[in-house]
């Protein structure tokens, strides 16, 4: 058992290293993209525009992958294992599904926006709404590339390989060169084309890869004849709900921004995409990492292995989120300052987002702590405690924007996220502590 133990421990951390590894070039990207965006346009309509139609039309093909993913890795650990043809006719399908859901999806972003910007939207500026219906345009067929994308990561991560995580950052480099590139008063079309340019590049690199790790070729088909199908289906309802409830906390996010007047979307966007700078580095990359490996450990029928193991790299991470959130809330206004002021990002701009990142820090530990829980009870099958502690984080965020936005501003925004992941933490430690057992009391075992 110890050496088996010492062997799972090294799994998740050597994969946790790459993962940090792609993340940090793919960070640095992004750092400098934030960096030319900040230069070019500081806190601005223009940001306002971008950040608010992103979050709205990234809402839906996110929710959808971030649930299916945490569903399907566990089925396609399982899945590679069985008969190779079984395999690829479910990745054939999967790829026709993935490709059909997109297209929807795009579909359906260029002919809801009207509403969107009219019940969403409503307090934004004439000149921002503007700006946003053109943002559509490249961002909808941004949305089938999301979809596209999660499904080639999902089978990537099955193998546990994580190149999909450096080619994340290829829509940061693509709008760098866009912004940077064009002339002055270009306003919102090099984001435009470097967004949508730079989801179509990766989403098909991301796939070449995927194919690689699959060996196969497989041609996408619609249907739903292969039997894992049916494992699938079950689990991915429940935990669409939990994924559906916590996904609209971004556009909760963005309401109550709009709400509070101009430049609330932009300041609270370079402090959230700070905050994911070293989310990704820290918490994202042992969660990318656990999935497969806990769901390995559950297919071996060791369940018991696999909770000490998620159970011991929670404290951990716990303790490291800890250390990093003092070290953040010292340095938050010179790593804002080193990052964003210059050009039309003034001195001004700097105190109002250290004072948002300040408090958006507080839910390092907790976040930092819940995510190796999340891919846990995820490889247990245990999704409907899952969708319940979703919804429950969405209420706690959503009446906690309503309490503290009005007297705090931006700040209470973040301040509510922190309280939400307090409460997730908190219930998924609960959850975790106790073996999942069937109606006999006896323990549940992982699919085979």
């Amino acid at each position: 058992m110890p050496a088996r133990l010492h062997a799972d421990h090294r799994r998740i951390a050597l994969g946790a290293a790459r993962v940090a590894f792609f993340l940090l070039l793919g960070k640095i990207a992004g750092a400098f993209k934030e960096m030319a965006v900040a230069y070019r346009y500081g806190v601005s309509d223009v940001v306002d525009a971008y950040q608010f139609t992103l979050t709205i039309a990234n809402w839906l093909p996110l929710t959808l992958v971030g649930a299916f993913s945490v569903v399907l890795i566990p089925v396609l650990v399982r899945s590679r294992r069985g008969d190779i043809e079984t395999h690829q006719r479910f990745l054939r399908e999967l790829q026709g599904g993935a490709l059909l859901v997109g297209a929807l999806i795009a579909l359906g972003l260029y002919a809801a926006w009207p509403l969107v910007l009219h019940y969403v939207g409503g307090n934004l500026s004439g000149h921002v709404r503007q700006m946003s219906s053109l943002l559509v345009l490249g961002f909808a067929p941004a949305a089938l590339c999301t979809v596209w994308t999660g499904l080639s990561a999902a089978r990537l991560r099955a193998h546990e390989r994580h190149v999909n995580t450096l080619l994340d950052s290829v829509p940061a480099i693509v709008i760098l060169v866009c912004v940077m590139a064009a002339p002055l008063g270009s306003g919102i079309w090099p984001l435009l084309w470097g967004t949508l340019i730079g989801y179509v590049l990766q989403s098909l690199a991301v796939a070449i890869f995927a194919q690689r790790a699959d060996q196969t070729t497989a041609r996408p088909v619609l249907g739903r004849a292969s039997p894992q199908w049916s494992v699938l289906a079950a689990a991915a309802g429940i935990m669409l709900l939990g994924q559906l409830a916590m996904s609209l906390v971004g556009p909760i996010d963005q309401y109550t921004a709009a709400r509070l007047g101009d430049n609330a979307n932009s300041t609270l966007g370079y402090a959230a995409r700070l905050l994911s700078l070293v989310i990704g580095l820290g918490a994202a990359s042992v969660g990318r990492a656990a999935l497969p490996v806990l769901a390995d450990i559950q297919s071996r029928g060791d369940p018991a292995h696999a909770r000490r193991t998620a159970l011991k790299w929670s404290v951990s991470m716990l303790l490291a989120g800890v250390a990093v959130m003092l070290v953040g809330w010292v340095l938050a206004p010179w790593g804002v300052a080193f990052l964003f002021e210059r050009g039309a990002f003034t001195a001004q701009d700097t105190a109002a987002v250290a004072h948002v990142l300040r408090w958006g820090l507080l839910q390092l530990p907790f976040f930092f702590g819940v995510l190796i829980l999340v891919q846990l009870l995820a490889s247990q099958n245990r999704y409907r405690i899952m969708a319940a502690i979703a919804v429950a984080n969405f209420l706690i965020k959503a009446v906690m924007n309503q309490v503290l936005a009005p007297h705090m501003g931006v700040a209470g925004i973040m301040l509510a996220t922190s309280m939400m992941y307090a409460l997730s933490y908190t219930c998924y430690t609960m959850v975790a502590l106790r073996p999942p057992r069937d109606d006999s009391g006896a323990p549940v075992r992982a699919p085979e």
